[in-house]
């Protein structure tokens, strides 16, 4: 558990939020300067609050009422930066025990080893930083700071200075590390694709404000508190499971809450938990059963609610059976089906809108 409340002024810029919130991940998400880094940075102990209380699992790191500031070097926290940061002059093995270094007066805890292979990083223990990719960097960042036997990981965007294929990379070992590690992250984006992947809970900041926070399901469908492309990327965000393979067409039938979704082969086994965002952009919606139609999902549904947004647009949410898929349609498109709460439709999603993006493996 963690409880946040923060109010600070730097300059014209004001902090106000507060959030609490359990669970493996907590995402901070918001627009260049909503003040995501400022609230970790108070977390960790880098910044000192006008007024803040932090609490991490009933210890209070901070209290300005009560006069109490645990000194950075006592709070426990690994923080994982933007930019790796390692020591050029050491190798990864010694980059890492860095980290222990500073647990030495702490019992339990992973090992290197452990460590190293959770990361997949046991092959580069010898090398020297600069003879590693962006991504294998940050994974040794992420292991130093693990076997410092953190009680909380704070991640500012560590993502950000990567590309694509870096970050295709790196997230899986992230994955692990919240389902393995058994240590709560806070984690600081601005990409949907990311916090969809990762978080239970998400906290939305909006110039130094809370503008959301709650699971991530119910708030990645509420479009309007993300900015320019990311509303394209929120949507459904389902917990399934793998029911069975087709290897003769390379496809893989998911079941859940929803129904029965068909997704391009994964490469996991039969009863593997998966968490897979289905893009608001990606459904379609019909009144009535299609024919000779090449997209593999059809699920039964009714709609809960029709949002008009800007311009020409609407947003639909359709129950289907204990899930909520969202649809991004025109607003012609509503008017001329009707689209009204309390009516049945279908909820219609092309297999190939899945992808390494929008599946990921999560223990259930």
């Amino acid at each position: 558990m963690i409880e946040v409340a923060v109010r600070h002024a730097r300059g014209a810029f004001a902090l106000d939020a507060a959030f609490a919130a359990e669970g493996r991940v907590t995402a901070l998400f918001g627009r260049s300067g909503s003040g995501k880094s400022t609230l970790v940075d108070v977390i960790a102990g880098l910044v000192r609050p006008d007024h803040g209380r932090v609490v991490v699992d009933g210890v209070t790191l901070l209290d300005t009422q009560a006069r109490v500031r645990v000194p950075v070097h006592r709070r426990r926290i690994g923080y994982v930066f933007q930019e790796a940061r390692l020591m050029p002059h050491l190798s990864v093995r010694q980059n890492l025990l860095f980290g222990r270094w500073f647990s030495r007066d702490r019992d339990g805890g992973p090992s290197l080893a452990a460590v190293a292979d959770l990361l997949g990083i046991a092959a580069l223990l010898e090398r020297r930083p600069a003879g590693l990719s962006g991504g294998e960097r940050q994974r040794v960042a992420i292991g130093r700071a693990l076997l410092a036997r953190p009680r909380l990981f704070l991640m500012d965007e560590p993502l950000s200075a990567l590309d694509e294929a870096r970050k295709a990379e790196i997230l899986p070992y992230v994955a692990r590390l919240r389902d393995e590690a058994r240590v709560p992250i806070v984690y600081v984006s601005h990409a949907v694709a990311e916090v969809a992947r990762l978080a239970d809970t998400v906290v939305v900041l909006d110039q130094g404000r809370v503008a959301a926070c709650g699971p991530a399901a119910e708030v990645l469908r509420r479009g309007a508190l993300f900015p320019g492309r990311e509303t394209a990327e929120t949507g459904a965000l389902l917990h399934l499971r793998v029911a069975a393979h087709d290897d003769a067409f390379g496809l893989t039938r998911l079941e859940g809450a929803p129904g029965r979704l068909t997704v391009p082969r994964l490469s996991l086994p039969e009863g593997a938990g998966v968490r897979v965002r289905v893009r608001a952009r990606d459904v379609l919606v019909a009144r009535d059963v299609p024919r000779g139609l090449s997209a593999r999902n059809v699920l039964p549904g009714t709609v809960t609610t029709v949002t008009p947004g800007d311009g020409a647009h609407a947003r639909v949410e359709i129950a289907c059976g204990e899930a909520v898929l969202v649809a991004e349609v025109t607003r012609l498109a509503a008017h001329e089906l009707a689209l009204a709460p309390g009516l049945p439709v279908l909820a219609i999603v092309k297999s190939v809108a899945f992808d390494e993006e929008t599946i990921g493996v999560v223990e259930i």
